[in-house]
């Protein structure tokens, strides 16, 4: 796993706001693992994909995370601190051919799990019912009722929702969640946590920080944007602090 170089981290954000949050996020690991390739990542499930931006953001920014959360019960904001390590679970082990069968609603269902290439599939605003169903029918290898072959679009809601748990159950590190608790009003909930979100917040924070950076040091000496880029954080930090001193 490679870690974002100081350009690479100007690129992932200069590209980033016109793709989709699910191609930024393959954009983020394909420049991190350019052997495994575009076509290679897109057959991760969520899950891994996540497991793998943890990894990336710990090799790049660290293992900890400073997040922020507002009470939903008396909107006290404060924020706190999360490691990479306890938000990264162990991944299942899992075979790219592994079919997995569900019954609900008189109808048995077999299905895979679904990738990131399906959910690229997915119209960019979908309620959750919608994103199941479509989910549901790309994944469905066969459904059966009373032993004949049933149609995709005949599916009771209810073998979606139980191919939906099931995903859940093989995919956890597609769903993390945190539980949390004000300090003001000692109300309790849990929060779920996007890595994916989360990370490309912080690069589009870090990458207006590094140019504010190459504008100080490009006026104090001259120097190109490749240069300065090239310079390790520690001595392109010691050479602002000498413009600034």
């Amino acid at each position: 796993m490679r870690p974002l170089t100081a350009a690479g981290l100007l690129h992932a954000w200069e590209g980033g706001p016109a793709l989709r949050p699910f191609d930024r996020a393959l954009a983020l690991l394909a420049a991190a693992q350019p052997e495994e390739g575009r076509e290679g990542l897109a057959q991760l499930t969520v899950g891994e994909r996540d497991g793998r931006l943890l990894q990336l953001r710990q090799v790049s920014f660290g293992s900890v995370l400073r997040a922020f959360a507002a009470c939903p019960s008396c909107g006290t904001e404060w924020t706190f601190g999360l490691r990479t390590e306890d938000l990264r679970g162990v991944p299942p082990q899992r075979n790219a051919d592994q079919l997995f069968d569900v019954e609900a609603g008189g109808v048995c269902a077999r299905f895979r799990l679904p990738t990131l290439a399906d959910f690229a599939h997915l119209p960019a605003f979908a309620d959750l019912a919608a994103v199941r169903r479509q989910l549901a029918h790309r994944c469905v290898i066969e459904t059966v009722c009373d032993g004949l072959p049933t149609a995709l679009d005949s599916l009771p809601p209810e073998l979606i929702d139980a191919m939906s748990a099931k995903m859940a159950d093989q995919d956890p590190q597609a769903e993390v969640r945190i539980a949390l608790t004000c300090s003001a009003c000692n109300h309790s909930w849990s929060a779920l946590f996007d890595i994916a979100a989360f990370f490309c917040a912080e690069i589009a924070a870090a990458a207006r920080r590094l140019l504010r950076e190459v504008d100080a040091l490009a006026r104090a000496y001259g120097w190109r944007e490749p240069d300065i880029l090239a310079l390790t954080p520690w001595r392109r930090d010691a050479y602002l602090q000498l413009v600034n001193a």
